[in-house]
């Protein structure tokens, strides 16, 4: 038994699975993915698109929106933020199964503009948030480097003092 045991360590050198059997060794296991190969995720298959849409015929002003290849970060951004408009008279986003990477916003309007619109709308105004947040982010961490390389200078002048 020990000769089969290590026959599956020197197989598969690259896992840690418990083993159960009699020696309670351990025994290598790939998983599913890898750090490196890990972004592969979220990359679009061959003539899939990021977006779809279609609209629904049962109300009007509405669409129906498919994002592939993204998850609740973007879905729940995307929602929350097209409940800040006006015009806007139904939001929300549902995953239709977990292990896969994608979304539906269903969005309904009031009229004044298409749900096809409003979500060009609210992703050029997410994309100026973010990128305020951005320059305020990267000000303040070069003032917080300026200061503490300040404070070092300081404490080095005071240490060569005495």
């Amino acid at each position: 038994m020990p000769n089969k045991v290590g026959q599956l360590i020197e197989d598969n050198p690259n896992a840690m699975q418990r083993n159960n059997l009699k020696l309670n060794q351990r025994i290598k296991h790939k998983p599913d993915y890898d750090g490196e190969t890990r972004f592969e995720l979220f990359l679009l298959d061959d003539g899939q698109k990021k977006v779809e849409w279609k609209d629904e015929t049962r109300v009007p002003n509405t669409a129906v929106f498919t994002f592939n290849k993204e998850d609740h970060t973007l879905g729940n951004l995307l929602s929350q933020r097209l409940h800040q408009y006006k015009y806007i008279t139904f939001s929300a986003y549902k995953v239709p199964h977990p292990l896969f990477a994608t979304f539906e916003l269903r969005v309904s309007t009031d009229g004044t503009m298409t749900p096809k619109e409003a979500i060009i709308q609210c992703c050029q105004d997410i994309v100026k948030d973010l990128d305020q947040l951005s320059r305020s982010f990267t000000t303040e961490w070069l003032g917080k480097r300026i200061v503490s390389e300040g404070e070092a200078e300081r404490v080095a002048r005071e240490q060569n003092n005495f």
